[in-house]
């Protein structure tokens, strides 16, 4: 069987096509056709099942190249994925462009929902294994929201419990000592930000990072609030922060049920929150997988391997 794609619209095909036909490449051998370019139309060949799957995904990443998208082997293999739902649906739109011009969007199914909700809910959690893109999908959307002026500030939280090690020698005063604990989020507010830009947010307030403990007794309005590695959040904390929430805010509570560094005697407040609050409106729960994980692709395989290993 063999069908034609029209390529009219896009006039840099390298953004359809991926540095060195990366895109195509992926398509072929994923999807066991061979696709060739015949003028302004992308020629597909193969069996009449796997032809109409690569013409659905091609015509999917084509739109959103016409749109300005630089289409990625992830964006491919994620269109590819859909097997079971709406083949027609749009690559995920561009969610932000950091100060280097870099596109960012969702990259995994789990990446999708977890924006969708974000978007959609007042709070929502986002539960799963390192990797997984939570905290950084997180931040991307906060500096978002400010950008288009949904909100008025945005505030980082972390419980100051240490993964095995004590910070509490290091010299300095309570920012500098907390700045250890905050570094993740900084490295991704470093991508999407320049840093002459972060430092005026801390400068007007704008931009707030503070330890868990100095929420209490807050009223947190028109701003989008984070709580990093609550899985280190006792039930009471959780019930604290999160009864913070002010009128125009949204919260985004991230955390891996699998690596918690509470001291023993301690339980996490995570899972227990988020199974209360699963059932209310405006409230979403979003459960990440080794399959979303987007570092290293050793990192997925460590989580299985982990997830796996018997309790020391």
């Amino acid at each position: 069987m063999t069908r034609s794609v029209d390529l009219g619209a896009l006039l840099d095909r390298v953004r359809l096509f991926g540095e060195y036909d990366r895109n195509l490449s992926a398509i072929e051998s994923t999807l066991g056709v061979a696709v060739r370019t015949d003028g302004d139309r992308l020629v597909l060949a193969g069996a009449d099942d796997a032809v109409a799957r690569a013409e659905a995904v091609i015509r999917r990443i084509l739109d959103a190249a016409v749109g300005g998208a630089h289409i990625t082997p992830e964006d491919v293999t994620l269109a590819m994925s859909d097997t079971g739902g709406d083949r027609s649906a749009p690559v995920p739109a561009t969610l932000l462009r950091n100060h280097r011009g870099r596109e960012v969007r969702p990259r995994t199914a789990g990446q999708r929902r977890f924006v969708h909700s974000i978007d959609e809910a007042t709070l929502t959690f986002g539960i799963g294994p390192a990797g997984t893109g939570k905290t950084y999908l997180a931040v991307v959307m906060a500096v978002r929201a400010l950008k288009k002026h949904e909100v008025t500030r945005v505030i980082l939280s972390r419980p100051a419990v240490e993964a095995g090690e004590r910070l509490g020698f290091l010299p300095g005063d309570l920012r500098e000592k907390f700045d250890p604990y905050m570094r993740p989020l900084f490295d991704v507010l470093a991508e999407m930000l320049e840093d002459s830009q972060v430092n005026k947010y801390i400068e007007r307030g704008t931009l707030e990072i503070a330890p868990l403990a100095y929420m209490r007794g807050r009223t947190l309005s028109d701003a989008f609030v984070i709580l990093d590695e609550a899985q280190n959040a006792t039930d009471d904390q959780l019930k604290m922060f999160l009864t913070r929430l002010g009128s125009g805010s949204k919260m985004v509570v991230t955390g891996d049920v699998t690596q918690i560094d509470l001291p023993s005697g301690q339980r996490s407040g995570l899972r227990t929150a988020a199974s209360r609050l699963a059932g209310i409106d405006e409230v979403g729960v979003v459960e990440f997988d080794e399959t979303d994980v987007v570092r290293h692709p050793l990192v997925a395989k460590i989580v299985r391997a982990y997830a796996g290993a018997p309790s020391l």
